[in-house]
């Protein structure tokens, strides 16, 4: 089909002040079709009198029209940047389908969206096939949590490192984020591991998975990052915390802090001893040992004697402590026993590397 002359689009401009709204609907579905046959192909003062008319003719149009103008419109590359930024700034009935697919926005359009508008605006700008870090991060400073995991539930949604940090403090603290945040695939390492703590069993297999696959070079990679923020610790240190830690600590340099001795410690009174003894075992922070411990964290506790290189029995015999006010005890030790079984010591002292993170983070907190 040929283009319309540009003598012959002037003439649908003086059309375009017709009175009736039911004649200047159709007239707009018009121009809308005539400018939809080679889209590509106008441009200079063309495309700014399509532009002109077609935001005329919008302009007072019922919300159903302008939507179906907005679905045409998205479908090209090539739009009125007028009308495209106007209906993209609508209802979000009218927005969505400019929001959603339209390739014409520009990075800072989209910019100028999400700082501007409401969550609808910010769910529908997350749903696009490629979401840039600049847009990303505004929508995780602006957007609640149901937009957030709109973001985090597009693979095509890219985030900064710095952003990324800003997603796992918010997750922390919201379980309804936990799965969204620990399936991303390019979410770090490291960041991933910081979820451990307050996901349940099945997403924390999948980290150990993840840590499981990982190579030195990538382990060292992930490490190196560092945190651009603190980590939340576990609570305070006991008042006899550093007295007792020297006395451990002075074991352990002359070779007489033992498994054995650990056992001992386990059915000590004062559960500092223990602690103390397995942070050092495990080269953990005592506040994490601390907070598996009295949180029955019985497969971190799992992964802290495996890094150790404690006896199997060992640890099953804290389990067994650990769980002795639950019913089925003897089953769930034999459970936790197969899952110590079949935990490779590797992918212990991986995730303990990541937990080493939290020690001098936890300190400074």
């Amino acid at each position: 089909m040929s283009r319309v002359p540009t003598s012959a689009l002037t003439d649908l401009i003086e059309l375009a002040q017709e009175p009736s709204s039911t004649k200047r609907r159709e007239l707009l579905r018009q121009v809308t079709g005539i400018f939809m046959t080679n889209p590509e192909e106008i441009s200079g003062p063309e495309m700014e009198l399509y532009d002109s008319v077609m935001s005329q003719l919008t302009a007072d149009m019922e919300t159903l029209v302008r939507a179906e103008i907005s679905t045409t419109i998205s479908q090209t590359r090539n739009a009125p940047l007028g009308l495209l930024r106007r209906l993209a700034s609508d209802d979000i009935a009218v927005a969505e389908p400019i929001l959603t697919r339209s390739q014409a926005l520009s990075e800072t359009d989209l910019m100028h969206i999400v700082s501007t508008q409401g969550q609808d605006h910010l769910r529908a700008v997350s749903r696009r096939d490629t979401v840039p870090e600049s847009v990303s991060g505004v929508i995780v400073n602006r957007g609640d949590d149901t937009t957030l995991h709109t973001l985090l539930s597009n693979d095509g949604a890219r985030l900064s490192r710095a952003t990324n940090e800003q997603v796992i403090q918010r997750a922390q603290a919201n379980p309804a984020l936990h799965e969204v945040v620990v399936n991303r695939a390019d979410m770090p390492v490291d960041l991933m591991n910081d979820m451990y703590f307050v996901v349940e069993a099945r997403l924390r297999e999948r980290i150990m998975r993840e840590n499981e696959k990982l190579d030195p070079a990538v382990l060292e990679q992930a490490l190196s990052k560092g945190r651009d923020k603190v980590a939340v610790a576990y609570g305070s240190f006991p008042d006899d915390y550093e007295k007792i830690f020297a006395e451990v600590e002075s074991l352990r340099r002359n070779s007489r802090l033992t498994p054995t001795l650990l056992a001992k410690y386990m059915r000590d009174p004062n559960p500092t001893y223990f602690l103390c003894a397995l942070a050092q075992m495990a080269d953990i922070d005592f506040l994490t040992a601390r907070h598996l411990v009295e949180k029955k964290e019985i497969d971190a506790l799992a992964i802290a004697c495996k890094a150790a290189d404690l006896d199997k029995a060992l640890f099953l015999t804290y389990a067994m402590i650990m769980l002795s006010d639950q019913e089925n005890a003897m089953g769930k030790a034999s459970e936790y026993g197969r899952l110590y079984t079949d935990l490779p010591r590797d992918t212990a002292l991986r995730t303990i590397r990541f937990w080493r993170l939290r020690r001098a983070e936890g300190h400074a907190a």
